[in-house]
C-alpha cells in the first residue's frame, strides 16, 4: 500500500540501481508532503482501579461485592462453545455459574445494542452471565471477562461489575501492505491471537512483498508449503472471529482482457479452497494502463457479480484506488475518485489515507473523499509502518485520529503496522481501543496500559525504551522524549543536569533489564538491534554530561582526552544510523552539546570563533542532526528536506560570525545527474544580520552543482533560495560549503599522501579532521612559537614529532603520547612533521 517507500526511500532507489518491479516508472516526483509538524501526545493517565480494561468499555458499573471463583467455574448455555477461550477460570461441576448466550432475542431481554460484537456482561453474587448479540459479541465478552480475571482488581475475587458493550465501527483491525520483510508465519499466528484479545475483527493480507499477492505472480498459486500457511491463518481468524482478507495486487502487468479477467478468479477460487471468503483488490502503487479507474470499476463490478454474490458466502469486495490519497488525486469530476462514486458498486468498500500517505485522520479528509466516493471511506493508517524509516522502531503513543468521528464518516479502520510484528503490538493496542470506542479514546493513558500490557515484568525498562523511540525524523513525525528536559552547556542549572544524569542512567540500565526479564522472546529478538544501540546512547549522554563539568574546570588536557573519547567513530556512527532512538532529544543534547563544547573550546585556545557552520532555512528537519549531512564534507551522504518544497523555501548555513566570504560550492539532489530533489529554479544569497539578503548568483536553473567566487563579502548566512517552480518535490543537499580550506590560502606548504585531505588540520574547526597513517608535514610561517595538536591517537603504534631546521637537519624529536599536546618550536625550526598514524584535528599555531 504505502507510498512511503517511495516517499522517503527514493534515496536508496535512486543510488542503489533501476527500480524493479512494479516500481518501474513510478513517479517519485508526487511523493513528498508529509507534515513536518510534531504535535504533543493527547490526553492523560487514569487510575483505573486495578480494572485496565482494552478496549475502554462504553458503559463500566463496578459494585461493592466480590465473586469467589477459586472453586472453579461450571458452564450454562453457550458455556461449552467456549471451553477452549475460559481456560484463565477452572471448570468444576459445582464451580461458580457462567452463564453465556448470544442472538437477538437474548441480547434484546438484556440491553444489549443490536451491532455485531456487541455485548453485556454481569458478574454479581449470582454468578458470570455474559451475553452477546451474535457469537461474535459472546466472544468479545469472554475477552473481557479474561482482562477482569487476569486484572491487579481480581485478587481475593472477581469485582462485581456491570458491562454494556459494543463497537464503534464495524470493521476494526490491520492490513499487512507494507514493503519489506513479510512477517513470519509464527508472528502472524501471534498478532491473529493478539486481535482477537483485544476485539479487532479484520486482517488484510496484503504484503507487497509476497510475489503470489503480487506481479507478476499474482496469476500463479500459492506454493504447497505456502498455501498450507494460509490455511493455518484463516483457520487461527475463525478462532479469534477475525475476518481473513486476502488482498491481490494485479495493477502494475494487469491486462484488461478476457484472460487476465479469468486468472484473476482462478486466483480468488484457488484461495477459496483454502478457506478465504474476504478478498481485496490493490490498485496502489502502480503505473501505466492499470491505473484506469474506468477499467478497475469494470473488474470490480463483474467479480462483485460473477464470484461474490455468486459464491453466497464471500463478503463484499475492498478496493484501495491508485489515487488513495488527496496528495496526488484528481478532485474533478473527471477524476478516479468521482468515477468510483460514480460507478463502483455500493457495497465495495474503497480505501483512503488522508491528505497524504501518513497522516492525521481528520473530519476534513473523510468529507472531502466520501463526497467523491459516494460512500464512507475505510480508512487505511500508516501508521505505525517504519517502510519509509526503517532505522526507526515506532514505540510511540497512538494519536492523531479525531475522536468524533462515526460510522457516517467511515466504515472503518485499519492500521499499516511495521515489519515487525511483535513491536507492532504496543501501537495496535491503541488503534483496538479508539476504533472500539472512539469518542473515549485517551492517547497516554491507552500507551501506559499497553506497556504494562505486553511487558508486565519490564514494564519500566520498556517503558524507557518505548518513550524515546517515537519519532521518525522526517515525514510522520511523532512526539518524543516529552518527559525528558535537555538543554545547552551555556544555560543550564545543576537540577537540570542530574535529572537528566538520572534518565541517561535509565536508558543505561533498560536493555540489560528487557534482556533479562522480557517473556516475549519474539519481541525481544525484534527490539535487540535497537537496544544495543540505545544502550550506547544513554552511554554517551553520561560520558558528555561528565566532559561538560570537565570542560568547566579548564584542564584543557583532560577535556580534550575526554572529548575525542567521547567522539562517534564512523563504526558507531553507522550503526546508529541503521538503529535509531532518542532523535527528537537524546542524540541532540549529544551532539549539540559536543558542539558546543568543541567551540568552546577552540575560542579558548585562539580567541576567535570556530571556522563552522550549522544548517538553517525553512525546513524544519534542518533544525535536526540531519543537517550534519550537507556539511560533513562527504557528498556521498545529504540532508534531506523530509517535505514538499514550496514557495519561499530556503536552505543556508550559519557561519556563527560575520566573515569574510569568497567562495560557496552547493552541491544539490542525492545525485548530480537525474535526481529529482533540489531546487531547479533558485538563487544564492548572503546576508549579514539574517534581514537584508544580496544576490551572490541569480535565476539559477536546473543546476545540482552551484560554485560562486569572487570578491569577499561580509556574511554571516548564506543561503539557496527557491524561486519561482512547479517542482514540489523534497529538496536535498549533499553538500554545502563556504570558503572551503585551500592550499593557496593557508601561505605555507602542507605535504601528505592526501594532501587535499590534510588541509582539514588547518581549517580552524575542530569538527573537521585529517586521518594521517604515514607523514603529516607543514612549513612553519614566521612567527609561530608554538603549536597545539589536538588529535585522536590510536591504541597501538605510536605518533613522533620532528622539528626541521631549512637545510633539512632535525633539531628536535620527541613521541607523543596524548591527545592534547602543546609543541614548543627550536629555535631555527622551518618545518615540523608528524610520523605515525594519528587522527588530527586541528593543529593551532601560536
Amino acid at each position: 500500500m504505502t507510498r512511503t517507500r517511495f516517499a522517503l526511500l527514493a534515496a536508496g532507489l535512486l543510488l542503489c540501481g533501476p527500480l524493479s518491479g512494479q516500481e518501474t516508472d513510478f513517479d517519485l516526483a508526487a511523493q513528498r508532503s508529509e507534515s513536518q509538524d510534531v504535535r504533543p501526545v493527547p490526553g492523560h493517565a487514569v487510575d483505573h482501579g486495578g480494572l485496565p480494561l482494552n478496549p475502554v468499555p462504553h458503559s463500566l458499573v463496578r459494585g461493592e461485592g466480590r465473586l469467589d471463583v477459586s472453586g472453579g467455574v461450571r458452564l450454562r448455555g453457550e458455556g461449552t462453545r467456549f471451553a477452549a477461550d475460559l481456560g484463565f477460570l477452572p471448570l468444576a461441576r459445582k464451580g461458580v455459574a457462567l452463564s453465556v448466550e448470544f442472538g437477538a432475542k437474548a441480547a434484546a431481554r438484556c440491553g444489549v445494542k443490536p451491532l455485531s460484537g456487541a455485548y453485556a456482561l454481569r458478574i454479581d453474587g449470582s454468578g458470570i452471565a455474559l451475553t452477546g448479540y451474535d457469537e461474535r459479541g459472546a466472544f468479545y465478552a469472554v475477552q473481557t471477562l479474561r482482562q477482569i480475571a487476569e486484572s491487579p482488581a481480581a485478587a481475593g475475587g472477581l469485582p462485581f461489575v456491570e458491562i454494556a458493550d459494543y463497537p464503534d465501527l464495524p470493521t476494526r483491525g490491520v492490513v499487512e501492505g507494507f514493503y519489506g520483510t513479510p512477517w513470519p508465519h509464527a508472528v502472524r499466528l501471534s498478532l491473529i491471537d493478539f486481535y482477537g484479545r483485544f476485539k479487532m475483527n479484520s486482517y488484510l493480507y496484503g504484503p507487497k512483498d509476497d510475489p503470489y499477492h503480487s506481479s507478476p505472480d499474482w496469476r500463479l498459486p500459492y506454493p504447497e508449503s505456502e498455501a498450507r500457511q494460509i490455511r493455518e491463518l484463516v483457520e487461527a481468524c475463525r478462532r479469534n472471529y477475525v475476518d481473513f482478507v486476502w488482498a491481490i495486487h494485479p495493477g502494475q502487468d494487469i491486462r484488461w482482457n478476457e484472460e487476465d479477467y479469468r486468472n484473476l478468479v482462478r486466483k480468488f477460487e484457488w484461495m477459496y479452497d483454502l478457506g478465504v471468503r474476504a478478498f481485496a483488490i490493490f490498485f496502489d502503487d502502480i503505473s501505466g494502463d492499470g491505473t484506469d479507474p474506468g477499467r478497475q470499476t469494470e473488474l470490480l463490478n463483474r467479480l462483485d457479480a460473477d464470484f461474490v454474490r455468486a459464491k453466497g458466502d464471500v463478503a463484499p469486495l475492498v478496493v484501495c484506488p491508485t489515487d488513495y490519497s488527496r496528495l496526488w488525486a484528481n478532485p474533478t469530476p473527471q477524476g478516479s475518485l468521482a468515477i468510483y462514486g460514480r460507478t463502483l458498486d455500493p457495497s465495495v468498500r474503497v480505501f483512503w489515507t488522508g491528505d497524504v500517505v501518513c497522516s492525521d485522520l481528520t473530519p476534513e479528509t473523510l468529507a472531502w473523499v466520501d463526497s467523491r466516493i459516494g460512500r464512507p471511506a475505510f480508512y487505511w493508517w500508516n501508521y505505525p509502518v517504519t517502510d519509509y524509516a526503517r532505522h526507526i522502531l515506532m514505540q510511540g503513543p497512538v494519536y492523531g485520529l479525531d475522536t468524533t468521528l462515526t460510522t457516517d464518516d467511515l466504515c472503518g479502520f485499519v492500521s499499516n503496522p511495521m515489519e515487525h510484528g511483535e513491536a507492532s503490538k504496543l501501537a495496535l493496542y491503541g488503534v483496538a481501543d479508539y476504533t472500539w470506542n472512539t469518542a473515549a479514546y485517551n492517547p497516554i493513558d491507552n500507551w501506559e496500559r499497553g506497556l504494562a500490557e505486553l511487558v508486565p515484568e519490564a514494564r519500566e525498562a520498556y517503558r524507557t525504551f518505548a518513550i524515546h523511540s517515537c519519532d521518525t525524523e522526517t515525514g510522520y513525525r511523532r512526539d518524543e522524549s516529552w518527559e525528558t528536559e535537555t538543554f545547552r552547556i551555556a544555560d543550564y542549572t545543576p537540577g537540570q543536569a542530574a535529572a537528566l544524569r538520572e534518565e541517561f542512567e535509565r536508558v543505561v540500565a533498560a536493555p540489560g533489564v528487557l534482556e533479562e526479564r522480557c517473556a516475549n522472546r519474539e519481541l525481544l529478538a525484534e527490539l535487540r538491534p535497537w537496544l544495543a544501540e540505545f544502550r550506547k546512547l544513554g552511554e554517551r549522554g553520561l560520558r558528555t554530561l561528565d566532559l561538560i563539568a570537565c570542560y568547566e574546570t579548564g584542564d584543557d588536557a583532560a577535556f580534550w582526552c575526554g572529548y575525542v573519547r567521547n567522539r562517534m567513530s564512523a563504526a558507531d556512527r553507522s550503526a546508529y544510523e541503521a538503529h535509531k532512538s532518542g532523535t527528537m532529544k537524546l542524540q541532540p543534547f549529544y551532539e549539540q552539546a559536543m558542539d558546543d563544547m568543541a567551540a568552546g573550546f577552540f575560542t579558548r585556545l585562539t580567541g576567535d570563533r570556530p571556522a563552522s557552520a550549522r544548517g538553517i532555512g525553512s525546513f524544519p528537519t534542518l533544525a535536526t542532526t540531519q543537517s550534519r549531512l550537507m556539511l560533513d564534507h562527504d557528498p556521498g551522504t545529504f540532508y534531506t528536506s523530509g517535505r514538499a518544497q514550496q514557495a519561499g523555501d530556503w536552505i543556508g548555513v550559519d557561519l556563527g560570525t560575520l566573515r569574510e566570504v569568497s567562495e560557496v560550492t552547493i552541491l544539490q539532489g542525492r545525485n548530480s545527474t537525474d535526481d529529482v530533489d533540489y531546487f531547479d529554479h533558485a538563487r544564492l544569497e548572503y546576508s549579514a544580520d539574517g534581514r537584508t539578503w544580496h544576490p551572490l548568483l541569480d535565476d539559477l536553473r536546473r543546476q545540482y552543482v552551484i560554485e560562486w567566487c569572487g570578491e569577499p563579502v561580509g556574511a554571516r548566512y548564506v543561503r539557496l533560495l527557491r524561486l519561482d517552480s512547479p517542482r514540489t518535490n523534497w529538496a536535498a543537499v549533499r553538500s554545502f560549503e563556504v570558503n572551503p580550506v585551500r592550499a593557496e590560502r593557508l601561505g605555507f606548504r602542507v605535504e601528505a599522501a592526501d594532501a587535499e585531505r590534510a588541509l582539514y588540520a588547518f581549517d580552524r574547526d575542530p569538527g573537521t579532521s585529517f586521518r594521517s597513517d604515514g607523514r603529516l608535514a607543514f612549513e612553519v610561517p614566521d612567527g609561530v612559537r608554538e603549536y597545539v595538536l589536538l588529535l585522536d591517537l590510536p591504541g597501538e603504534g605510536g605518533l613522533r614529532v620532528r622539528q626541521f631546521a631549512a637545510d633539512g637537519s632535525v633539531l628536535s624529536e620527541m613521541a607523543v603520547g596524548e591527545p592534547f599536546f602543546r609543541l614548543a618550536l627550536a629555535d631555527g625550526a622551518a618545518s615540523v612533521a608528524l610520523e605515525g598514524p594519528a587522527e588530527v584535528f586541528e593543529i593551532i599555531a601560536r
